[in-house]
C-alpha cells in the first residue's frame, strides 16, 4: 500500500477509536429524518476525518455525510474528491450489532480509485487502490483479497440490506435464486464481502443511500477485481446533480454482473 493510503488508514483508525469510545457507553440518538438516525459518534468522527483530510490534502473537496452541504457545494468542478461516511451503518451502531464502519473513498476524474473501510467492532480493516490490489487487515496481519471466481448466480451467494428491507429487494433476492442469501448492515461491509470473495454480489435495488455510501465500496471492490455499478449496469456518476443512489447499487465479482443486471431489469 502506498503512503497516501497508509495515511487514510491512520485517519480512519483514529475515527474508529473515537466511535468505539461512544459505542462503549450510553449515547443519545437523534433523527435527521424518519429511519435516519444520527449520534455524537457520527458527528465527532465526521469532524475528525474532515479536519485531518483538510490538513493533509488542502484544497481537495470532502463530501461527508454529516457536513454542511455548503462546505462541498463546489466539489463537482474538482478532479479529485474525498467521499466520507463517518459511521456507515448508524442503525446497526444504534442496535449494537457491530455491523458498521468508517468509510473514506477517493474519486479521481469519474472513477472511485481508493478506499479505506474500517470496521472496528469486527476487528477488520480493508483498503485498496484500483490497479494495485486490495487487502484485509485483522489481528495485525495484512492479507491480499480478491473477488470470487463463481460465474453463475445460482451457484453463488448474494448479500442484501439488513435494515433497509423492501418488497423490491425481497422479490429480487428470491427471483435470483442464489445458493445462499445473506443480510448485513452497512453498504461498505456488504462491499467487503464481495471484495474478499465471501459472496458473489451485493444487491440493492431502488434507493440505496448516498454517494458516500458507494465510493469506498466501489473502489475496494474494483481493486479486488470486481465491479460496482447502479442496478441498470451503469457506472456511478459521482458528479450527478443529486447525491442519491436512486438507481440502486450492484457490486459483484464481475462474472455474474451482466446476469444480475438482466434479472433486475426483468423485475422493474
Amino acid at each position: 500500500m502506498n503512503a497516501e493510503l497508509s495515511l487514510l488508514r491512520a485517519i480512519a483508525a483514529d475515527a474508529a477509536r473515537l466511535i468505539m469510545e461512544v459505542y462503549a457507553r450510553p449515547f443519545q440518538v437523534e433523527y435527521k429524518a424518519p429511519q435516519d438516525p444520527v449520534t455524537e459518534a457520527d458527528r465527532r468522527a465526521n469532524d475528525l476525518i474532515c479536519e485531518r483530510l483538510e490538513q493533509a490534502f488542502p484544497g481537495v473537496p470532502i463530501v461527508a455525510e454529516e457536513s454542511d452541504p455548503q462546505a462541498f457545494s463546489h466539489y463537482r468542478s474538482h478532479d479529485r474528491v474525498f467521499f466520507v461516511d463517518p459511521v456507515d451503518g448508524t442503525r446497526e451502531f444504534v442496535d449494537r450489532n457491530g455491523e458498521f464502519a468508517v468509510m473514506i473513498g477517493v474519486l479521481e476524474g469519474p472513477r472511485a480509485v481508493a478506499s479505506v473501510i474500517d470496521a472496528p467492532a469486527r476487528g477488520e480493516v480493508f483498503a485498496g487502490w484500483v490497479g494495485h490490489g486490495a487487502i484485509r487487515v485483522a489481528d495485525g496481519k495484512e492479507q491480499p483479497i480478491n473477488v470470487s471466481q463463481v460465474a453463475q448466480v445460482r451457484q453463488g451467494a448474494l448479500v442484501g440490506s439488513r435494515s433497509h428491507r423492501s418488497p423490491q429487494l425481497e422479490r429480487a433476492l428470491a427471483d435470483l435464486a442464489p445458493r445462499e442469501i445473506r443480510v448485513m448492515g452497512s453498504a461498505g461491509l456488504k462491499g467487503t464481502l464481495v471484495a474478499k470473495g465471501e459472496v458473489e454480489a451485493y444487491v440493492a435495488p431502488g434507493y440505496a443511500g448516498k454517494r458516500w455510501d458507494a465510493c469506498a465500496a466501489d473502489a475496494l471492490v474494483a481493486a479486488a477485481g470486481g465491479i460496482l455499478t447502479d442496478t441498470f449496469g451503469d457506472p456511478i456518476d459521482y458528479r450527478a446533480p443529486s447525491l442519491s443512489n436512486d438507481r440502486g447499487l450492484l457490486a459483484s465479482n464481475g462474472r455474474v454482473h451482466e446476469e444480475l443486471v438482466r434479472a433486475l431489469e426483468a423485475l422493474r
